[in-house]
């Protein structure tokens, strides 16, 4: 009966309800793009302020640090639960929660606002941290409400868009949006998700593309390995990436159940003196180092990219600093660190090679660590070509990312931000439902 369905297939189309839905949906994917362009611009201007204005006065962070490690953790606590950390482990627990109640309890328009405050509040108090995981979970919120307020449904399908797009328009990098959600977010290919996800992308993407325009988020660079003998520096920062990666990793996790042990009793006094020595350590970090570890680490992986060598202790710095500042409960990804660390280990392999052009080691330190550290291989090679545009480095990448992958593996059983998302899941009351499954 042809005329019929054609006849209800237009009726469909025509459906003003249909069009609302859809229209509150492409409303929601364009505030994900504008508000992740807003977040990194802020992120940015807070952490230059900050550099700025403690360059020649770096002994003061041995006050200020602590001070904003202790308030960040405390607004947490006190009120903002479920603020805390990177939000990509909130992510992917929500999508796992099948009651409404629950998931709110890990995105929320007021977690939306707690999350980009608190993170720049960390940023400007010297945290070693990055915007990447609080965009994520800051996407996801916002799209999770969205499918409130159009009725839609198909709330995880929501998430993981949110997500993605998060990611696409926070860093101009559509292919990784996309390949993040995959891979990391739904660690599976959902084909009823792919349109959702697609579709907040393009619009995410667009939206970014309107205020900053099209940019690669560390440049261009043609950097390149010519020599064969220079492909042995693929496997030692694959390697050896893959190897301080997996460290960071195991430490984070063991670090948080031992301190969730910790916090049973007193969890607010107890987590405000954990914030406090985790500040008193990362400023000393900082001093120490001449302030290579505050921050995102933007500076220190471009300027690697670019040719500027790093000293020889920065990639353990940095990783030291990223851990406190993780540990101390504080709002914050370690996405933007970890490519910071990776740039300093392959900055230290290049010494080896010096008749190669240091960028193109340097990414591949950056795929190497970054794989280690979240096992998420694809992405990882994924997202530094379109942030550094080049792609003649693609099947190195690829090659570093799967050694880093590989020995993070035989140390680490689940991927860091899975194995995170599992502790807010038992921290769900009694007859709470999840589900692995669909909607």
């Amino acid at each position: 009966m042809p005329v019929p369905s054609f006849r209800r297939q237009q009726h469909l189309y025509l459906s003003l309800t249909l069009w609302r839905r859809r229209l509150v949906f492409w409303i929601g994917a364009l505030a994900v793009g504008v508000i992740s362009v807003g977040f990194a611009l802020s992120a940015d201007w807070i952490q230059h302020w900050f550099t700025g204005t403690f360059a020649d006065h770096k002994w003061w962070t041995l006050a200020v640090t602590p001070a904003g490690f202790v308030l960040s953790a405390f607004l947490c606590r006190r009120f903002f639960p479920g603020a805390q950390g990177s939000g990509i482990p909130q992510t992917i627990a929500a999508r796992v929660l099948r009651t409404p109640e629950q998931r709110t309890r890990l995105l929320s328009m007021k977690l939306t606002a707690a999350k980009v405050v608190l993170t720049l509040l960390g940023l400007g108090c010297g945290a070693s941290i990055g915007r990447e995981g609080p965009t994520v979970q800051v996407g996801a919120s916002i799209m999770l409400q969205t499918a409130r307020w159009s009725g839609m449904g198909r709330e995880r399908g929501l998430i993981l868009a949110g997500g993605a797009a998060g990611v696409a328009a926070a860093f101009n990098t559509p292919l990784a949006g996309i390949v993040f959600a995959i891979e990391e977010l739904s660690r599976a290919y959902e084909a009823r998700t792919s349109f959702l996800v697609l579709s907040a992308v393009i619009l995410a993407g667009l939206a970014s593309l309107g205020i900053v325009g099209n940019y690669s988020y560390f440049g261009v660079t043609n950097a390149t390995l010519v020599e064969p003998i220079t492909w042995l520096s693929v496997v030692a920062c694959g390697v050896g990436g893959g190897l301080l990666g997996a460290i960071f990793a195991k430490l984070t996790l063991i670090g948080t159940l031992r301190l969730k042990r910790l916090l049973a009793v007193k969890p607010i006094r107890r987590s405000l003196m954990v914030a406090f020595v985790c500040g008193v350590l990362v400023a000393l970090l900082a001093i120490a180092t001449d302030g290579a570890t505050w921050g995102t680490g933007y500076e220190q992986a471009r300027g690697a990219l670019e040719g500027r060598g790093l000293a020889w202790y920065f990639a353990p710095a940095k990783l030291l600093a990223t851990l406190l500042s993780t540990l101390a409960g504080l709002p914050g990804g370690i996405f933007a660190p970890s490519l910071a660390v990776g740039a300093g280990v392959g900055s230290l392999v290049s010494g080896l090679f010096p008749d190669t052009v240091t960028g193109a080691i340097v990414v591949l330190g950056m795929a190497g660590y970054f794989a280690g550290a979240v096992q998420a291989p694809i992405t990882a090679f994924v997202i530094i070509t379109e942030m550094t545009a080049n792609h003649t480095m693609i099947i190195p990448l690829m090659i570093s990312a799967v050694l880093g992958y590989g020995v993070s593996r035989l140390i680490n059983q689940h991927p860091l931000y899975e194995a995170l998302s599992a502790g807010f899941l038992k921290e769900a009351p009694p007859g709470v439902k999840v589900t692995q499954g669909g909607e």
